[in-house]
């Protein structure tokens, strides 16, 4: 096992920015008014057993309908693109249909919230640009750590913060994201270009 400190800050970072748990407290919130209850740690768990068991088979079936993890990582680029417009301009691209079944810490809470397309497309395309792959999972658990501590002071955290401080670090880690996908897309498009 190689660890390396940067890598690990490096994913960390990307997962922090698409999953964006901070920017989904006034979604958390109003859920948990919704169903009256979430479940922190399930919801937590299971995002990160799902992020990371598609960590190891998202190549496998990838290659199954034969697609390279170069394309992946740069259709990955275009949806990390677009969650960064998302969070820097304050509009919807994409909208999920929330549920009001008690399952909430599941659906949507979980996946696809936590572990969606944008989280899991970020997953293979690190994957692709690292070399060690026990640094991802690192990164995936911190991520977890970090998922559970603010679900559980979700409402805290919003008395502090309030709907202004949201708002700026969302549009902060909307620019961070916008500057790793146009590297990433760069990086793999060349790669693409060469094969």
């Amino acid at each position: 096992m190689q660890f390396n400190i940067k890598e690990i800050i490096t994913a960390f970072m990307v997962l922090f920015a698409v999953i964006d748990i901070i920017g989904n407290i006034p979604i958390i919130i109003d859920l948990r008014k919704k169903v009256g209850h979430i479940q922190s740690e399930k919801a937590s768990i299971i995002a990160g057993v799902i992020m990371i068991v598609f960590l190891f088979v998202g190549k496998s079936l990838l290659n199954l309908i034969g697609i390279d993890v170069n394309s992946f990582a740069v259709a990955g680029a275009f949806i990390l693109f677009f969650i960064a417009l998302e969070m820097i301009l304050g509009i919807t691209l994409y909208k999920q249909e929330e549920s009001n079944a008690i399952t909430a810490s599941v659906f949507p809470l979980a996946f696809p919230l936590i572990a969606g397309p944008g989280s899991l497309t970020t997953l293979l395309s690190l994957r692709a640009e690292f070399e060690h792959t026990e640094n991802i999972i690192v990164a995936v658990i911190l991520n977890v750590v970090f998922i559970y501590i603010v679900l559980k002071t979700s409402s805290k955290i919003e008395r502090i913060i309030g709907p202004n401080g949201i708002n700026i670090i969302r549009k902060v880690f909307g620019v961070i994201l916008l500057a790793i996908a146009v590297k990433l897309f760069a990086s793999n498009i060349k790669a693409l270009f060469l094969n």
